[in-house]
């Protein structure tokens, strides 16, 4: 008979006490943090239009995500259109279907390729950036200093970074957009298909308010990717290896919540 002394420890390292309190520790993480990105946003949005206004830093923020992220958009969504066209021209070709290639290319290309890489893009490039930022001042006190000369850190850090997404990310998504459709122009003609074909299908099936949703779900990105990596830096702990955990974290989260809500607003506007 084992002693009532040895029936706790067995069950501390119980197979089942130990799931279940992963499964806690996740939820409880869970809930943590969207409790905090939900704080985070409602208090951005309740100081966007109380002072300070960090209109320079805003500038700054909006040359940083939207110029300096022209170039990678640019190349991700043309290779992305060019290999769709690709495949997709040589099996309407086959069927006989060649005219619908455009359609197939803008189509894609404007409801996902070109917002969602917009997205993923920012999120890797600038999210990783701006949570590593962050991160860093909150590890070196800086933050705390901000406080005590009476600059609200949501005002100074995390409104210029939210407003510069959300202006910026349709801008990045429209450019995306142009580009991804001039790979599928460029590969459907290698593949014998005539250009004028290519650009009437688009014209044909391409409506316009595929456009404007398809930047409206960036607007979406640009929350997501902007609160996640403020939050990621704002909690940031444990010197630079929390800075490096923050980041990663930052990137991996934003990619994850990218992909749900493309789904839940593509089901929604489509």
């Amino acid at each position: 008979m084992a002693s009532t002394a040895e029936i706790p420890a067995r069950i501390r390292r119980s197979p089942t006490l130990a799931l279940l309190r992963s499964i806690f520790g996740a939820l409880v993480a869970l809930l943590t943090f969207v409790g905090e990105c939900a704080i985070l946003l409602g208090d951005s949005v309740k100081r966007l239009f109380t002072r300070p206004h960090e209109t320079g830093e805003v500038v700054n923020q909006m040359a940083f995500i939207g110029v300096m992220s022209v170039p990678i958009v640019v190349l991700t969504t043309f290779f992305s259109g060019a290999v769709l066209a690709q495949y997709s021209a040589e099996i309407l070709i086959r069927y006989g279907a060649s005219t619908l290639a455009g359609a197939t290319v803008g189509m894609a290309v404007v409801r996902e390729i070109g917002p969602v890489l917009a997205g993923i893009m920012v999120a890797a490039r600038c999210g990783s950036a701006m949570a590593a930022q962050i991160g860093s001042m909150a590890v070196t006190e800086q933050i705390d200093a901000l406080r005590a000369l009476s600059v609200p850190p949501i005002n100074y850090l995390v409104i210029p970074r939210l407003v510069a997404s959300v202006v910026m990310l349709p801008v990045l998504a429209l450019v995306g957009m142009y580009s991804g459709i001039v790979g599928g122009y460029l590969v459907a003609g290698a593949q014998g298909i005539p250009g004028g074909t290519f650009i009437q299908s688009i014209q044909q099936f391409v409506e316009p308010e595929d456009i404007v949703k398809g930047m409206f779900k960036t607007v979406i990105f640009g929350v997501i990717v902007a609160v996640t990596a403020c939050q990621q830096g704002l909690r940031t702990t444990e010197g630079a290896v929390g800075v490096g955990r923050a980041t990663t974290n930052s990137v991996v989260i934003s990619m994850v919540l990218i992909y749900m809500a493309d789904y839940l607003l593509a089901t929604i506007l489509y």
